[in-house]
């Protein structure tokens, strides 16, 4: 029977239904600090914890709940008749239901303060009471998601009492909280690359339809203290983002953010089909469709800057998935809105990831981001790029950190005219992306050539440069075929597979 519960709420949200719902079931409330004092503002009975343990809260509030008597109560087992004797002996009162949400450490992490001002947002007795609630969930109802009270306050006037299962369920939600804040709070305090324990603090943003394919579950889940541009994003059209599309948008983006010129990218299946930059968005979206107009239908594309109305006129013509942009004029998003299926995405937030993480079976892979593009830019053959070659070969190295590996982009005026990708060996790739470019001028690949094979097809196809990290026991064969063939090639000393 619920006699007696204990409130302490940072989130006020809710709260005064679920007490005047407490008071006309008779039930006696205990509160703290700001929520005693909002409560009885609002005209609810209750009593302030000091007066229910007989010591005032001290040490600015940090400590007011940490008491024998409130957590004797809280964890006195109903039907061990030894515990209910000795909390009647010490004058303790059993305590039916506890209502706690934390200091927002989540969201106060992330704002502009100190360290010390950041600390005091680590929540000390309310994950204490929580924790203790959640292992006496038989006896004691625990509530820390305000979705949850209407649920709860359904379930007393219908039955009087909260079954099992449901309490099971909000205690496994304690921990499931608690795990996610404490690694908050945690990586936060060590700030380490590799710290002994993996901890990882993510909320459930949304359950997706299906993940990869249509018989696999998903859900989308996203950082709770860090920033990021596939978190803080915002859908202005269109049906609900897949597992696939969240993946590709995160490519997409990161490809247009290594470039400060204009540029456009297109992707399919998770890597680029299409990239370009150009002095107009109108340009750099043609440049990039006509990298390979059969494979950019059904994909989507990313500018890194506002949309307008002539380039959404041109998006508009074929089939897309999702367009995403910094952000859009007003008569280009109206543009896009004809198309009612069509993922619009305003984001602009530029990407930060620090470190990324690959689950296996038993364990998880993690490594920094790769966000560097080049130790050096060296020059090993007797010809050199001209000027305007070195810019297509760095923009062509920028497009292969996004392509699969074995990656090879061919460029020609700040356009992919080639991209393959993906394959066991490098020379199919090199094959595959020289055919598709018929005009290509530069070559870019993500590793080094074991052998001379991609020089002789580079050279078949008219190729006047190369970049490439190098690194091969085979580099000079390499080299000698640039020279042979009058070909530049360039050494950047820093490979980028994308496995």
């Amino acid at each position: 029977m619920l006699k007696r519960a204990l409130i302490s709420v940072f989130n006020k949200n809710g709260i005064l239904d679920l007490a005047k719902f407490l008071v006309k079931k008779d039930v006696e409330i205990i509160s703290t600090g700001g929520t005693y004092r909002y409560l009885k503002e609002n005209g609810i009975p209750v009593t302030e914890v000091s007066e229910v343990t007989g010591f005032d809260e001290i040490l600015d509030g940090r400590v007011k709940t940490l008491h024998p008597v409130i957590h004797g109560g809280i964890l006195a087992v109903r039907n061990n008749k030894e515990h209910m004797e000795t909390i009647k002996k010490k004058n303790i009162k059993p305590i039916d239901m506890v209502v706690v949400n934390l200091y927002p450490f989540f969201e106060k992490v992330k704002e502009d303060l100190t360290f010390d001002e950041k600390i005091e947002f680590i929540d000390i007795g309310g994950p204490t009471m929580i924790r203790a609630a959640a292992k006496n969930f038989k006896d004691v109802i625990v509530l820390t998601d305000v979705n949850d009270y209407s649920n709860i306050m359904s379930k007393i006037e219908e039955n009087g009492e909260v079954d099992f299962e449901t309490r099971k369920k909000l205690a496994g939600k304690v921990f499931n909280l608690m795990s996610a804040y404490d690694a908050a709070i945690s990586n936060f305090l060590l700030d380490e690359e590799y710290p002994e324990y993996l901890t990882l603090s993510y909320k459930k943003s949304m359950k997706l339809r299906y993940g990869e394919n249509p018989h696999q579950s998903a859900a989308y889940y996203t950082n709770t203290v860090e920033k990021g541009s596939m978190k803080d994003f915002e859908q202005l059209n269109g049906k609900q983002l897949s597992y696939n599309n969240i993946k590709d948008m995160d490519v997409a983006w990161k490809v247009v953010n290594e470039f400060d010129e204009i540029a456009c990218c297109g992707v399919k299946h998770n890597s680029p089909c299409g990239a370009a930059v150009a002095k107009s968005l109108h340009e750099a979206y043609v440049k990039t469709f006509e990298c390979d107009k059969t494979s950019i239908f059904g994909g989507i594309i990313a500018v890194n800057k506002k949309l307008d109305k002539e380039t959404a006129e041109e998006i508009v013509k074929i089939f897309l998935e999702i367009v995403i942009a910094p952000d859009f004029d007003e008569d280009a998003l109206e543009i896009l809105k004809t198309k009612k299926n069509l993922r619009v995405i305003k984001c602009d937030v530029k990407p930060s990831l620090k470190m990324e993480l690959v689950k296996v079976d038993g364990g998880i892979l993690i490594q920094s981001s790769d966000d560097k593009l080049a130790d050096e830019i060296k020059v090993v053959t007797e010809k050199s790029p001209a000027e305007e070659e070195i810019k297509d070969l760095i923009f062509g190295m920028k497009i292969c950190k996004y392509v699969k590996s074995n990656a090879i982009v061919v460029v020609k005026d700040g356009m992919a005219k080639g991209i393959g990708g993906g394959q066991v060996n490098r020379i199919w790739p090199a094959c595959q992306a020289l055919d598709r470019a018929g005009d290509g001028v530069i070559l870019a690949s993500d590793a080094f050539f074991p052998f001379d094979d991609v020089v002789k097809e580079c050279a078949n196809h008219g190729i006047k440069s190369i970049i490439q990290p190098g690194g091969s026991i085979r580099d000079k064969d390499s080299i000698e075929e640039c020279n042979k063939n009058g070909i530049s090639m360039v050494f950047t000393g820093m490979r980028h597979f994308k496995h």
